[in-house]
């Protein structure tokens, strides 16, 4: 049997690079697929992708800083499949700016997209989640959470706060079965970045955590090609 075989995946972020990678790769091991993202032909591409394979996918254009869109994700993805079992937090953005000339309303769309909406998303789906007594949440960080590069203070902060975030909900959920774990997959070619690795080539790691078992680990970062050892 498939390693998502008839799971039910949400993947934020998911019109290009990791995010749309990931779609695919779980499709392909027999999960039904939500792709979200802001622009439509995007997550529309994701989607020819995935039917091309015979995959199962349905695309929601979303916005995860807006409350209103990550409801109607959620309710969506429950009228069609009657549960949720992953939630990937694919979607960020970056914008290059030194404190002392950052623009507010710069460093507010960072912080809404790449950590109020993962907050959203996984306030939303908890519920669900509970009431199955089964989730697998994982979080898509980058080494800036930690190494406080110049020009990066707002993407830095979001994503230290969003492995804070992880742990503090790991601790919270356990008891539901609900495991959550924050994934670094390195420098990866996309919108973002010009050069990096393709993105495909970590998407095996982040199967691997969407397929835990209960006794699988929650509340950890793992660092891509770090996971050869992770229980399954």
């Amino acid at each position: 049997m498939k390693r998502l075989q008839d799971k039910v995946a949400i993947i934020t972020g998911a019109g290009s690079g990791l995010g749309r990678e990931t779609a695919i790769a779980f499709a392909r091991e027999g999960a039904h697929v939500i792709v979200c993202g802001r622009t439509q032909s995007s997550i529309n591409e994701t989607v020819r992708s995935i039917t091309s394979d015979a995959g199962s996918v349905i695309a929601l254009r979303a916005d995860v800083g807006i409350e209103a869109d990550v409801i109607h994700v959620i309710r969506t993805a429950l009228s069609e499949y009657g549960k949720i079992d992953i939630l990937v937090n694919n979607a960020a953005i970056i914008d290059y700016d030194i404190v002392a000339e950052a623009r507010l309303e710069a460093w507010e769309a960072q912080i809404r997209t790449n950590l109020t909406g993962p907050f959203l998303m996984i306030k939303e789906v908890i519920p669900t989640m509970r009431k199955q007594q089964y989730g697998r949440i994982i979080n898509i960080t980058s080494a800036l959470s930690s190494n406080g590069a110049g020009g990066y203070a707002a993407y830095s902060a979001s994503k230290a706060g969003l492995e804070t975030l992880t742990r503090t909900v790991a601790e919270e959920e356990n008891k539901h079965h609900i495991l959550v774990n924050t994934f670094d997959p390195g420098t990866i070619r996309s919108s973002m970045h010009s050069t990096g690795k393709e993105p495909s080539t970590v998407t095996p790691e982040l199967v691997q955590l969407a397929s835990l078992a209960n006794s699988g680990i929650t509340g950890q970062l793992i660092v891509a090609g770090q996971t050869v050892n992770v229980p399954a």
